[in-house]
């Protein structure tokens, strides 16, 4: 199934953190806090100014990777993967110079 956010939504694959701390514990998944950072996976075309008609694109691209609020968009499951739908708005910005794992 592919998925097409509309307006100015925007979908995110969270980014899995660490499970051990640095002494080497592994913290049980129902102690661990959700992360806060991202992948962008798709984004809509953006909304349209009620003055000019015209349509504003998002600031931020596929592939980008952003850091958002702790309780921001709504969690979805798309083809059995958990993504985040989020407005534009909710995220606090990109994360420069940052490399997908393969």
């Amino acid at each position: 199934m592919k998925f097409r956010p509309l307006g100015d939504r925007v979908v995110v694959r969270r980014i899995k953190e660490d499970t051990k701390t640095a002494g080497g514990i592994i913290i049980p998944e129902t102690a661990q806090e959700k992360p806060q950072e991202g992948e962008v996976i798709s984004v809509g075309p953006g909304l349209i100014d009620e003055k000019s008609g015209k349509r504003n694109p998002l600031e931020v691209k596929a592939g980008e990777f952003v850091l958002f609020g702790k309780w921001s968009g709504t969690e979805v499951k798309i083809d059995g993967e958990e993504l985040l739908i989020m407005k534009e708005s909710d995220i606090m910005g990109v994360v420069e110079g940052r490399k997908a794992k393969k």
